[in-house]
């Protein structure tokens, strides 16, 4: 039966103008992004498929064009719209970060840095460059490497913080395994950059790393 025929409170697209969008299950959400389905498949039994192969919505919406093309029912166009729709969120999540103080607004700041961090397949370390009120100036990923590590110089870093006549900063990088416990080389690292940065007049505030999960604040553990 196709979705039009469905009852008025069961269509995603109506049950989310009722409900919002925080009602609708990951099926529902796609099959809206899709607006069609194929032969033999509504656009919700489609999106349920997706997921099923998938296996989860997140493998779904980090996967690159030549995997997400793969798939039935989905294509190049498709793939354009997705990634418009993703960086129309990140867009978003730095606005909310930068309308308020980061010590007024953490919340914020946290979603913004797992939005720009967490998708990546290896480790990004990236700076959030602060003026002297710590509103937020500049995010900027710095440093790549692999799927387990990378290499960071605090030169560069101390760089871009005098470039961006940054007051303060704040540190993060991404861990792809999903866990967000520090090594004790990011101890270390965190150690080494505050005291590259205090020589300019530069506050380290925290170090993020991001996960599955919320991000982890190394601040907030008292490791700096």
């Amino acid at each position: 039966m196709s979705i039009r025929n469905w009852p008025a409170a069961e269509r995603p697209r109506e049950k989310l103008l009722e409900q919002g969008a925080a009602s609708l299950s990951d099926a529902e959400l796609l099959a809206i992004f899709l607006r069609s389905g194929v032969t033999g498949k509504s656009a919700v039994d489609l999106a349920r498929h997706l997921l099923n192969q998938f296996g989860s919505l997140r493998t779904l919406l980090e996967a690159d064009l030549a995997t997400f093309g793969s798939y039935l029912g989905l294509g190049p166009a498709k793939f354009a719209q997705l990634q418009a729709v993703l960086e129309m969120g990140r867009r978003h999540l730095a606005e909310r970060a930068r309308c308020k103080p980061v010590l007024e607004n953490p919340l914020a700041v946290r979603d913004y840095l797992k939005a720009m961090l967490r998708h990546e397949p290896h480790e990004v370390f990236g700076c959030l460059f602060l003026d002297s009120k710590h509103r937020v100036l500049a995010f900027e990923a710095l440093f790549r490497g692999s799927i387990d590590c990378t290499s960071v110089y605090p030169r560069q870093v101390v760089k871009r913080a005098l470039a961006h006549n940054a007051a303060a900063l704040i540190l993060c990088h991404n861990h792809p395994s999903g866990s967000t416990d520090p090594s004790q080389a990011d101890r270390t690292l965190t150690r080494r950059l505050q005291e590259a940065l205090e020589l300019v007049d530069v506050r380290v505030l925290d170090h993020f790393i991001i996960g599955d999960g919320d991000p982890l604040s190394m601040a907030e553990y008292g490791w700096m």
